[in-house]
């Protein structure tokens, strides 16, 4: 069985990467938290695959061992210099709660809502140099308020609605966000990769 270490101690973000990955048997999935601490890698690229590149090579290379890491981000139409590769840090909150408080009143009077998430998805072996960098993309819009749960790590799926659906990220059943989302699409096209391995 191989082991695959999701570079993250973000648990929504590897719980949520983990079902997608759910029916691959041969893999045994571990997570930062697994391991002593070790410091963040300074995100200095300028794109979404670029900086899950480098963290996978960075963490790869500090481990050993096969690494899948992710950048994501939210681009706001109304905002274009805002979020994006830097999304989470955009806001300084204490928490969740606090940080989609402060999203949503910044966007709160804007008349254009729409938005794309972005996830760039990178496997890194260091043992022997494989890679594959993949990119997933959902568009969709803000709505005014929560309409489910807000999920650990990943709050703006309780106010993201994609094009085509009823539902937000954070309300829909698993497989089916798994189709829509960008996260969910940029593992599909890992999955494939993970297969063959």
């Amino acid at each position: 069985m191989k082991t695959i270490v999701i570079a993250t101690t973000n648990q929504g973000k590897a719980k949520e990467i983990q079902l997608f990955f759910a029916t691959l048997k041969n893999i045994e999935w571990k997570t930062l938290r697994d391991f002593d601490a070790i410091a963040e890698p300074e995100e200095t690229e300028n794109s979404f695959e670029a900086n899950a590149s480098l963290k996978a090579q960075y963490y790869g290379k500090q481990l050993g061992l096969p690494i899948i890491a992710e950048d994501s981000g939210l681009i706001l139409s109304a905002f274009p210099e805002k979020f994006g590769l830097k999304t989470r840090r955009e806001l300084d909150a204490k928490d969740d709660h606090d940080w989609l408080d402060q999203f949503l009143a910044l966007i709160r009077d804007e008349e254009n809502r729409n938005a794309c998430f972005y996830s760039a998805m990178a496997y890194f072996d260091p043992t022997t140099d494989k890679e594959l960098v993949v990119l997933g993309q959902s568009k969709g819009e803000i709505v005014d308020f929560p309409q489910s749960p807000i999920e650990a790590g990943i709050p703006v799926s309780s106010v993201f609605l994609p094009d085509g659906e009823d539902e937000v990220f954070g309300a829909m059943d698993k497989f089916d966000k798994a189709n829509v989302s960008h996260r969910g699409r940029a593992a599909t096209q890992m999955g494939e990769f993970l297969k063959v391995l």
